[in-house]
């Protein structure tokens, strides 16, 4: 009988599994935050701080964890959120995801950063599929990236609206990881060093015909990129302000988000704007040191826009107890990024299909431990709060 665990009873435990296998470079990038990734730590602490109050004596041998999310019933309260690199972490690995997604019943999230044509995940595995956008200074590359994605039948879109610049990552510099990838002794060893991920990512590309690259971009822009620390390939847009966000909701007939909002004015803003649904983010600790953590900002910006929009959460889940914590708090469902990248990089779609699996079980197991049946019955009066929610779910 196969074994479906892949030795594998937690996230953390794929996150080994995954830094076994993978180049240094390669892991990094996946794992770890910006400058001296304070807020990537914090990300994970400030789940430490909230305790759960459970209730007992509740009838809970019944137990379901759907939820409904823009008009969609879902087996579980999250999606996956998107990631630039499941395809250089696994052969077609953006694949291997959306396969992962599909039969977890939730939505995958394609990043504009991938090596999957859209259309492929269209063609090839369907389901609920999301797609994320970053607004270039070409604006007219951005419409033409969003148009495509509308054209392919995408259910939503995704901006991300908190990467007006570069982001500090010296750990890339310093590994030398770029897209395209360039070669240098100390890559070199570092691949060798690996020869699972060599042999069947790095080599399997090769024999045909090379690394994708950047396959949703235009064929005339795709020529013109040039080696880079990975994520500073294309240039961003420090011009953005709320018309381009504007001019993007009457490009985009369906479902639109932004995402990287952290301030309740901003979510405000944003459905004043037309936008359906705000992602409470700061890039898991990616992009700006110091940030607030998400979970910190829920409560007030639930309390903000909430009953106008849908309010969805990411960085730093790890557990199910974290997204049940985010649940109680009043999120509408939680993004998951790493926990299921590890898994990939770990196994491919099994790695992914574990990965949700092991999250389902914690999230059903904590639900029955706290007293609830359903994520309709999660609330504040099952949390213990640090002061700064404390304040802010009272205000």
């Amino acid at each position: 009988m196969t074994d479906t665990t892949l030795g594998a009873y937690n996230i953390a435990d794929l996150r080994d599994l995954a830094r076994k296998r993978l180049p240094r470079g390669l892991f990094e990038f996946m794992d770890r935050g910006c400058e001296d990734e304070v807020s990537l730590r914090n990300n994970r602490s400030v789940f430490e701080r909230i305790k759960l109050k459970p209730r007992v004596l509740n009838d809970v041998s019944k137990r379901e964890q759907s939820i409904t999310l823009f008009g969609h019933q879902q087996d579980m309260p999250v999606a996956i959120a998107p990631t630039g690199t499941p395809g250089i972490m696994w052969y077609e690995g953006e694949l291997a995801l959306a396969r992962a997604a599909k039969q977890a019943g939730i939505p995958f999230t394609l990043a504009t950063t991938t090596l999957t044509a859209m259309e492929r995940i269209v063609d090839e595995v369907g389901g609920r599929l999301w797609f994320q956008l970053y607004m270039y200074a070409d604006r007219a590359l951005s419409r033409w990236i969003a148009e495509r994605a509308k054209n392919a039948g995408y259910e939503a879109l995704i901006i991300t609206v908190d990467s007006p610049t570069f982001s500090n990552r010296e750990y890339n510099l310093r590994n030398g990881f770029t897209i395209p990838m360039t070669y240098t002794p100390r890559n070199i060893a570092d691949v060798l060093s690996h020869p699972r991920w060599m042999i069947n990512v790095w080599l399997r590309y090769l024999v045909e015909g090379g690394l994708p690259l950047f396959e949703n971009y235009p064929p005339e822009v795709k020529a013109r990129v040039k080696a880079a620390p990975m994520g500073r390939a294309m240039k961003l847009n420090d011009a953005l302000d709320w018309d381009d966000i504007r001019e993007m909701r009457k490009l985009w007939p369906r479902t639109l988000m932004i995402k990287g909002v952290l301030n309740p004015a901003d979510a405000a803003m944003a459905a004043d704007c037309g936008v359906d649904g705000v992602i409470v983010s700061n890039h898991g600790g990616r992009v700006i040191d110091g940030a607030i953590a998400p979970i910190d900002a829920l409560p007030l910006m639930l309390d903000a826009v909430g009953k106008r929009m849908t309010v969805i959460v990411d960085s730093g889940f790890r557990r199910g107890s974290d997204i049940v914590k985010a649940m109680a708090l009043g999120a509408h469902a939680v993004l998951i990024g790493r926990a299921t990248l590890y898994g990939v990089a770990a196994a491919g779609e099994p790695g992914g299909t574990r990965a949700l699996a092991i999250l389902r079980e914690e999230i059903d197991r904590v639900m029955a431990l706290i007293g609830c049946r359903s994520i309709a019955e999660l609330n504040r009066a099952l949390l213990a709060l640090p002061a700064p929610l404390t304040i802010a779910a009272s205000a």
